[in-house]
């Protein structure tokens, strides 16, 4: 058995066409997307991040906005400039780029973005609709999760009554992307550093998502040639200069019936997300001005 590849690049093209035309209508009314991005300090791994983002947001038409702040900024000035760009009604969306640097971990950067502008999906405000059992892709949704499920629905993985594990438990990934199968009907697990019996599960399970940031660390002994197992691979690792996700590709892609490549798999999903995040966003912002 040869698994499917599931690229992100076909279903990204075809976003990215609709998205450059709901640009282009907002654009008709005199209006252009914008995104700002916080960025403290020079973390040479966000920068890669936000270049990635700006190159997306440029190509559909929005504008695109760096604020880069020294890993010396205080509070005070920190603040000050998350509540400029909150209240800049010419901002649509806002993203912190974490980490930030020491001077800031004392704040809760979750909910500093206010919510119709928080297109990565973090505010309370906006994750509290998984908690209460939203399955809308149109809403504002972590950027990873929601990018995932479209991956699914795309290559026409079933997701209802589906056994799905979740390895890692972050609140970026893990635990919000639980929550949204959970309410689209899956029967999920959440797997993490002290899970007993960790094979017994991936072999078990419809569906496997990793996101535990460990290069190669599932391999051929966590997969069973007979179940037809979806790998989504959310890792970002680097072994001997190369880029890696958290599955041993090599020695499992002929374990299982799918799997996404790193890279080309969950990490343009996530951009596409949070740029469809900023078009959303953009369309709140009209409707609240009525």
């Amino acid at each position: 058995m040869t698994a499917r590849i599931l690229t992100a690049k076909p279903l990204v093209e075809r976003t990215k066409a609709k998205l450059i035309q709901k640009c282009e209508s907002f654009k008709a009314r005199g209006i252009t997307p914008s995104m700002a991005v916080v960025l403290v300090g020079d973390n040479p791994a966000s920068l890669t991040y936000i270049k990635n983002k700006k190159k997306l947001c440029e190509e559909v038409g929005a504008r695109f906005e760096l604020h880069q702040l020294s890993d010396e900024v205080s509070e005070k000035e920190f603040l000050s400039l998350m509540d400029k760009l909150n209240r800049d009604s010419e901002i649509h969306g806002i993203i912190i780029q974490l980490p930030v640097s020491e001077s800031l971990k004392k704040l809760d950067v979750t909910n500093l973005v206010t919510p119709a502008k928080d297109i990565d999906g973090f505010h309370s405000d906006n994750t509290q609709k998984l908690y209460r059992g939203s399955t809308n892709l149109e809403a504002l949704l972590p950027c990873t999760p929601k990018g995932i499920v479209e991956l699914l629905k795309y290559y026409q993985v079933p997701i209802e009554s589906a056994q799905v594990t979740v390895v890692g438990r972050s609140l970026i990934v893990g635990k919000h992307l639980a929550l949204l199968l959970s309410n689209m009907c899956a029967t999920v697990t959440m797997a993490h550093a002290k899970t007993k019996n960790l094979q017994d599960l991936t072999r078990n399970s419809d569906i496997v998502v990793v996101a535990i940031g460990k290069g190669h660390h599932l391999d051929e002994t966590y997969f069973d040639k007979t179940k037809n197992t979806v790998v989504i691979d959310v890792g970002m690792n680097t072994l001997n200069e190369k880029l890696v996700g958290d599955v041993n590709f090599e020695r499992v892609q002929d374990l299982v019936s799918a799997i996404s490549p790193v890279p080309g798999g969950v990490g343009p999903m996530t951009v596409l997300s949070l740029i469809d995040n900023l078009m959303r966003a953009t369309e709140m912002s009209l409707k609240d001005k009525k």
